[in-house]
């Protein structure tokens, strides 16, 4: 889906986040903002036990003659391990680095003494944690590789397209064009729509891609200077073991080189702010109504259990005759996440409200999409027909056998 929509009706001075940003204020928010750390803590450890351990278990476990025989020439399988943990410590590096740079933007230590619970990060991780730790570093690939630049090209180019389109004059005049991007994730559209001369304030509430994003925009020292291997921990649908350790770099472009380089050149080169906050609570707030000329979702839309939130929040930050640009599909996160429950604090089982905290959530198509948003105050300018296709973090080279 894929359309411009007109409205008829923040970071600190390092670049990094900004709002009402206190995760220790509240101990759940705290514990949240806990387990994220130490999910990037494990990645090594789970990577290592849920990769190649368990496969070496499993291969063991064969007829010895099988496993003899797949362990020489041309299968070399035990070495195909060897290769995959070596690229798991590589993608690893850059785990404790996010970590690293996250305790120390926290003022928490590396390894707490246990006598401070405001402190005391270690082993607080759930499975499900170290899982959106493990798909964090994988979407570098996407964001902030060479290699994945097909996959930006097709979600990122038009909505940098449609800005230019609507506001490339009022720009070049010097007017401050203020775009706002929801689930700005690891940070690359961001950076893309300041690289363009337009000023952009993502918003994130992932503590997985708020420490990460961090990590990359602000924390790198220059192009290509980590080593990922985003494939490496796949073992299905593979044309050959070579395809499976494809090793990339990151970043491909080093944001503060960037930046240093529009400067001396004379380019325009818009601020960068970041939000750490539920996008509904924050862009619904007073402080920010009319105060973002363009709204840019891009694979966004479809997190919200219920839309019209997500509407009334954009309508309420946008300036009158501002712009909505939407990419991305509907494939709605909550749909099979009804009746989910976990321990609460007393032990007991508690209903997970998800997003701003309200229950319910409901799906809708892409014809209903279009007239909910003309009924709530917009209308279509654009909408492009043919949506290009894009994979997600998928390797270009894949081939499916049968």
């Amino acid at each position: 889906m894929a359309s411009d929509v007109q409205n008829q009706a923040s970071s600190d001075d390092n670049g990094e986040w900004a709002g009402d940003f206190d995760p220790f204020a509240d101990p759940a928010e705290r514990r949240v903002l806990f387990s994220t750390f130490d999910s990037f803590r494990q990645y090594r450890r789970t990577a290592h036990l849920n990769t190649t351990h368990r496969r070496r278990q499993a291969f063991y476990a064969l007829p010895s003659s099988h496993w003899q025989m797949l362990s020489e020439p041309p299968f070399s399988l035990l070495e195909n391990f060897n290769q995959v943990d070596d690229a798991i410590d590589a993608n690893a590096e850059i785990a404790d680095a996010i970590l690293a740079t996250g305790l120390e933007s926290f003022n928490l230590p590396a390894n707490p003494d246990g006598k401070n619970p405001h402190q005391n990060w270690h082993d607080t991780a759930t499975h499900s944690d170290v899982n959106k730790a493990h798909s964090t570093i994988r979407q570098f690939y996407r964001d902030w590789s060479a290699e994945g630049s097909a996959e930006r090209v097709v979600c990122y180019d038009p909505v940098l397209r449609g800005l230019k389109e609507e506001f490339e004059d009022r720009r070049a005049a010097g007017e401050e064009i203020k775009v706002l991007v929801p689930g700005a994730g690891l940070g690359r559209l961001v950076f893309e729509i300041c690289r363009a001369g337009f000023a952009a304030e993502g918003n994130e509430i992932s503590y997985h891609q708020l420490l990460a994003s961090s990590w990359v925009l602000n924390h790198t020292e220059g192009p290509g200077q980590h080593v990922l291997y985003p494939f490496a921990l796949h073992f299905s649908n593979l044309h050959s073991r070579k395809q499976q350790l494809r090793r990339v770099t990151i970043p491909d472009v080093h944001p503060g080189m960037a930046m240093l380089e529009a400067q001396a050149e004379a380019k325009p080169f818009g601020s960068m702010n970041m939000s750490a906050a539920d996008f509904v609570v924050l862009y619904n707030s007073p402080s920010n109504k009319e105060e973002f000329d363009a709204v840019t979702t891009v694979f966004f839309i479809d997190t919200a259990p219920n839309l019209i939130r997500y509407i009334e929040a954009i309508r309420h930050c946008l300036k009158p005759n501002g712009v909505w640009i939407n990419v991305g599909p509907l494939l709605w996160h909550f749909e099979d996440n009804r009746n989910r429950s976990r321990p609460g604090d007393d032990g007991t089982e508690k209903e997970v409200h998800q997003g701003i905290g309200e229950p319910g959530n409901v799906e809708l198509t892409e014809e209903e999409v279009f007239c909910l948003i003309e009924r709530m105050g917009f209308y279509i300018e654009k909408q492009q027909e043919e949506q290009a296709m894009s994979g997600y973090i998928q390797d270009p080279e894949n081939h499916h056998i049968g």
